[in-house]
């Protein structure tokens, strides 16, 4: 009785904890399929009655949004993946040499707002000739996939069992071999949950792209900036977009939870 009352009370505390962001998604797919007199009704119209898809299609005739996609797709693949191979060589440096200032910096890198970052790499970028292209976008974007990546690799590569490394040092390995075949296979869980947070982080970006980004090279969150007029808020066309742009992260989070869960979970196990 008592491990059942116990069961029931995570359950319903974890359902407390999440029904705020579930609530927020119905209410904006309510939105989404909703004319527009429905969505300014009062009292609210929560189910609509017929759906309408007006609104996905709006989005599509008043944004290019396939090469927004496209742009989202190419800046967030390769933050990450510049992301990954830088943070996960540093991340391995400084838990091995116990570098803990070095650590405190990343973290103070990680929780720092992105506008600190903004006007300065904008000056540059713009004496560069880059504004407008993709690559100011990703590299700006490495400011906030580099310290989640060294951030999380740091947890894992301390949690490992230093004999392991020890056994292949004393077998005639280099560090860098060392940290290829031993170190490296066992932090794969960590390396998946990075890419992961990594990659989520990216694509959610607003301010970099909204700054940097020209009128082709706009990402995903930026398309949903556009739905927004001076004369009024189209709510369903705003929601529909907002919708589309959230969906593959969702969808990314579901399948992922797992291998999240699993590795957040490895990692911050201390080895013996």
């Amino acid at each position: 009785m008592m491990r059942l009352l116990e069961k029931l009370g995570f359950a319903l505390a974890v359902l407390f904890l999440v029904s705020p962001a579930i609530l927020v998604f119905l209410w904006m797919l309510s939105l989404s399929m909703k004319t527009e007199l429905d969505n300014t009704a009062f009292p609210p119209v929560f189910i609509p009655n017929p759906p309408v898809w007006d609104n996905f299609i709006e989005v599509f005739s008043r944004n290019d949004f396939l090469k927004y996609t496209w742009n989202s797709i190419l800046v967030s693949f390769s933050a990450t993946g510049l992301a990954i191979l830088i943070g996960v060589p540093a991340g391995y440096g400084i838990a091995k040499m116990q570098a803990t200032r070095a650590a405190m910096l990343i973290l103070i890198a990680r929780i720092t707002p992105g506008l600190s970052y903004l006007i300065p790499l904008f000056l540059l970028f713009q004496w560069l000739g880059l504004t407008g292209t993709l690559t100011p976008i990703v590299i700006t974007h490495l400011v906030i996939t580099v310290p989640i990546v060294v951030w999380v690799m740091i947890g894992f590569f301390e949690g490992l069992p230093a004999e392991l490394e020890e056994a292949a040092l004393v077998d005639g390995a280099t560090i860098w071999q060392a940290f290829r075949h031993v170190a490296l296979p066992l932090a794969m869980p960590g390396i998946t949950v990075a890419v992961i947070l990594s990659f989520i982080f990216s694509w959610n970006n607003f301010i970099f792209a909204m700054v940097l980004a020209g009128r082709e090279t706009r990402t995903l969150p930026v398309a949903v900036n556009n739905m927004l007029t001076f004369e009024q808020i189209s709510w369903g066309p705003l929601a529909a977009a907002a919708l589309l742009v959230t969906l593959p992260v969702l969808l990314l989070t579901l399948l992922a939870q797992k291998q999240i869960i699993a590795g957040l979970t490895a990692g911050g196990v201390k080895g013996g």
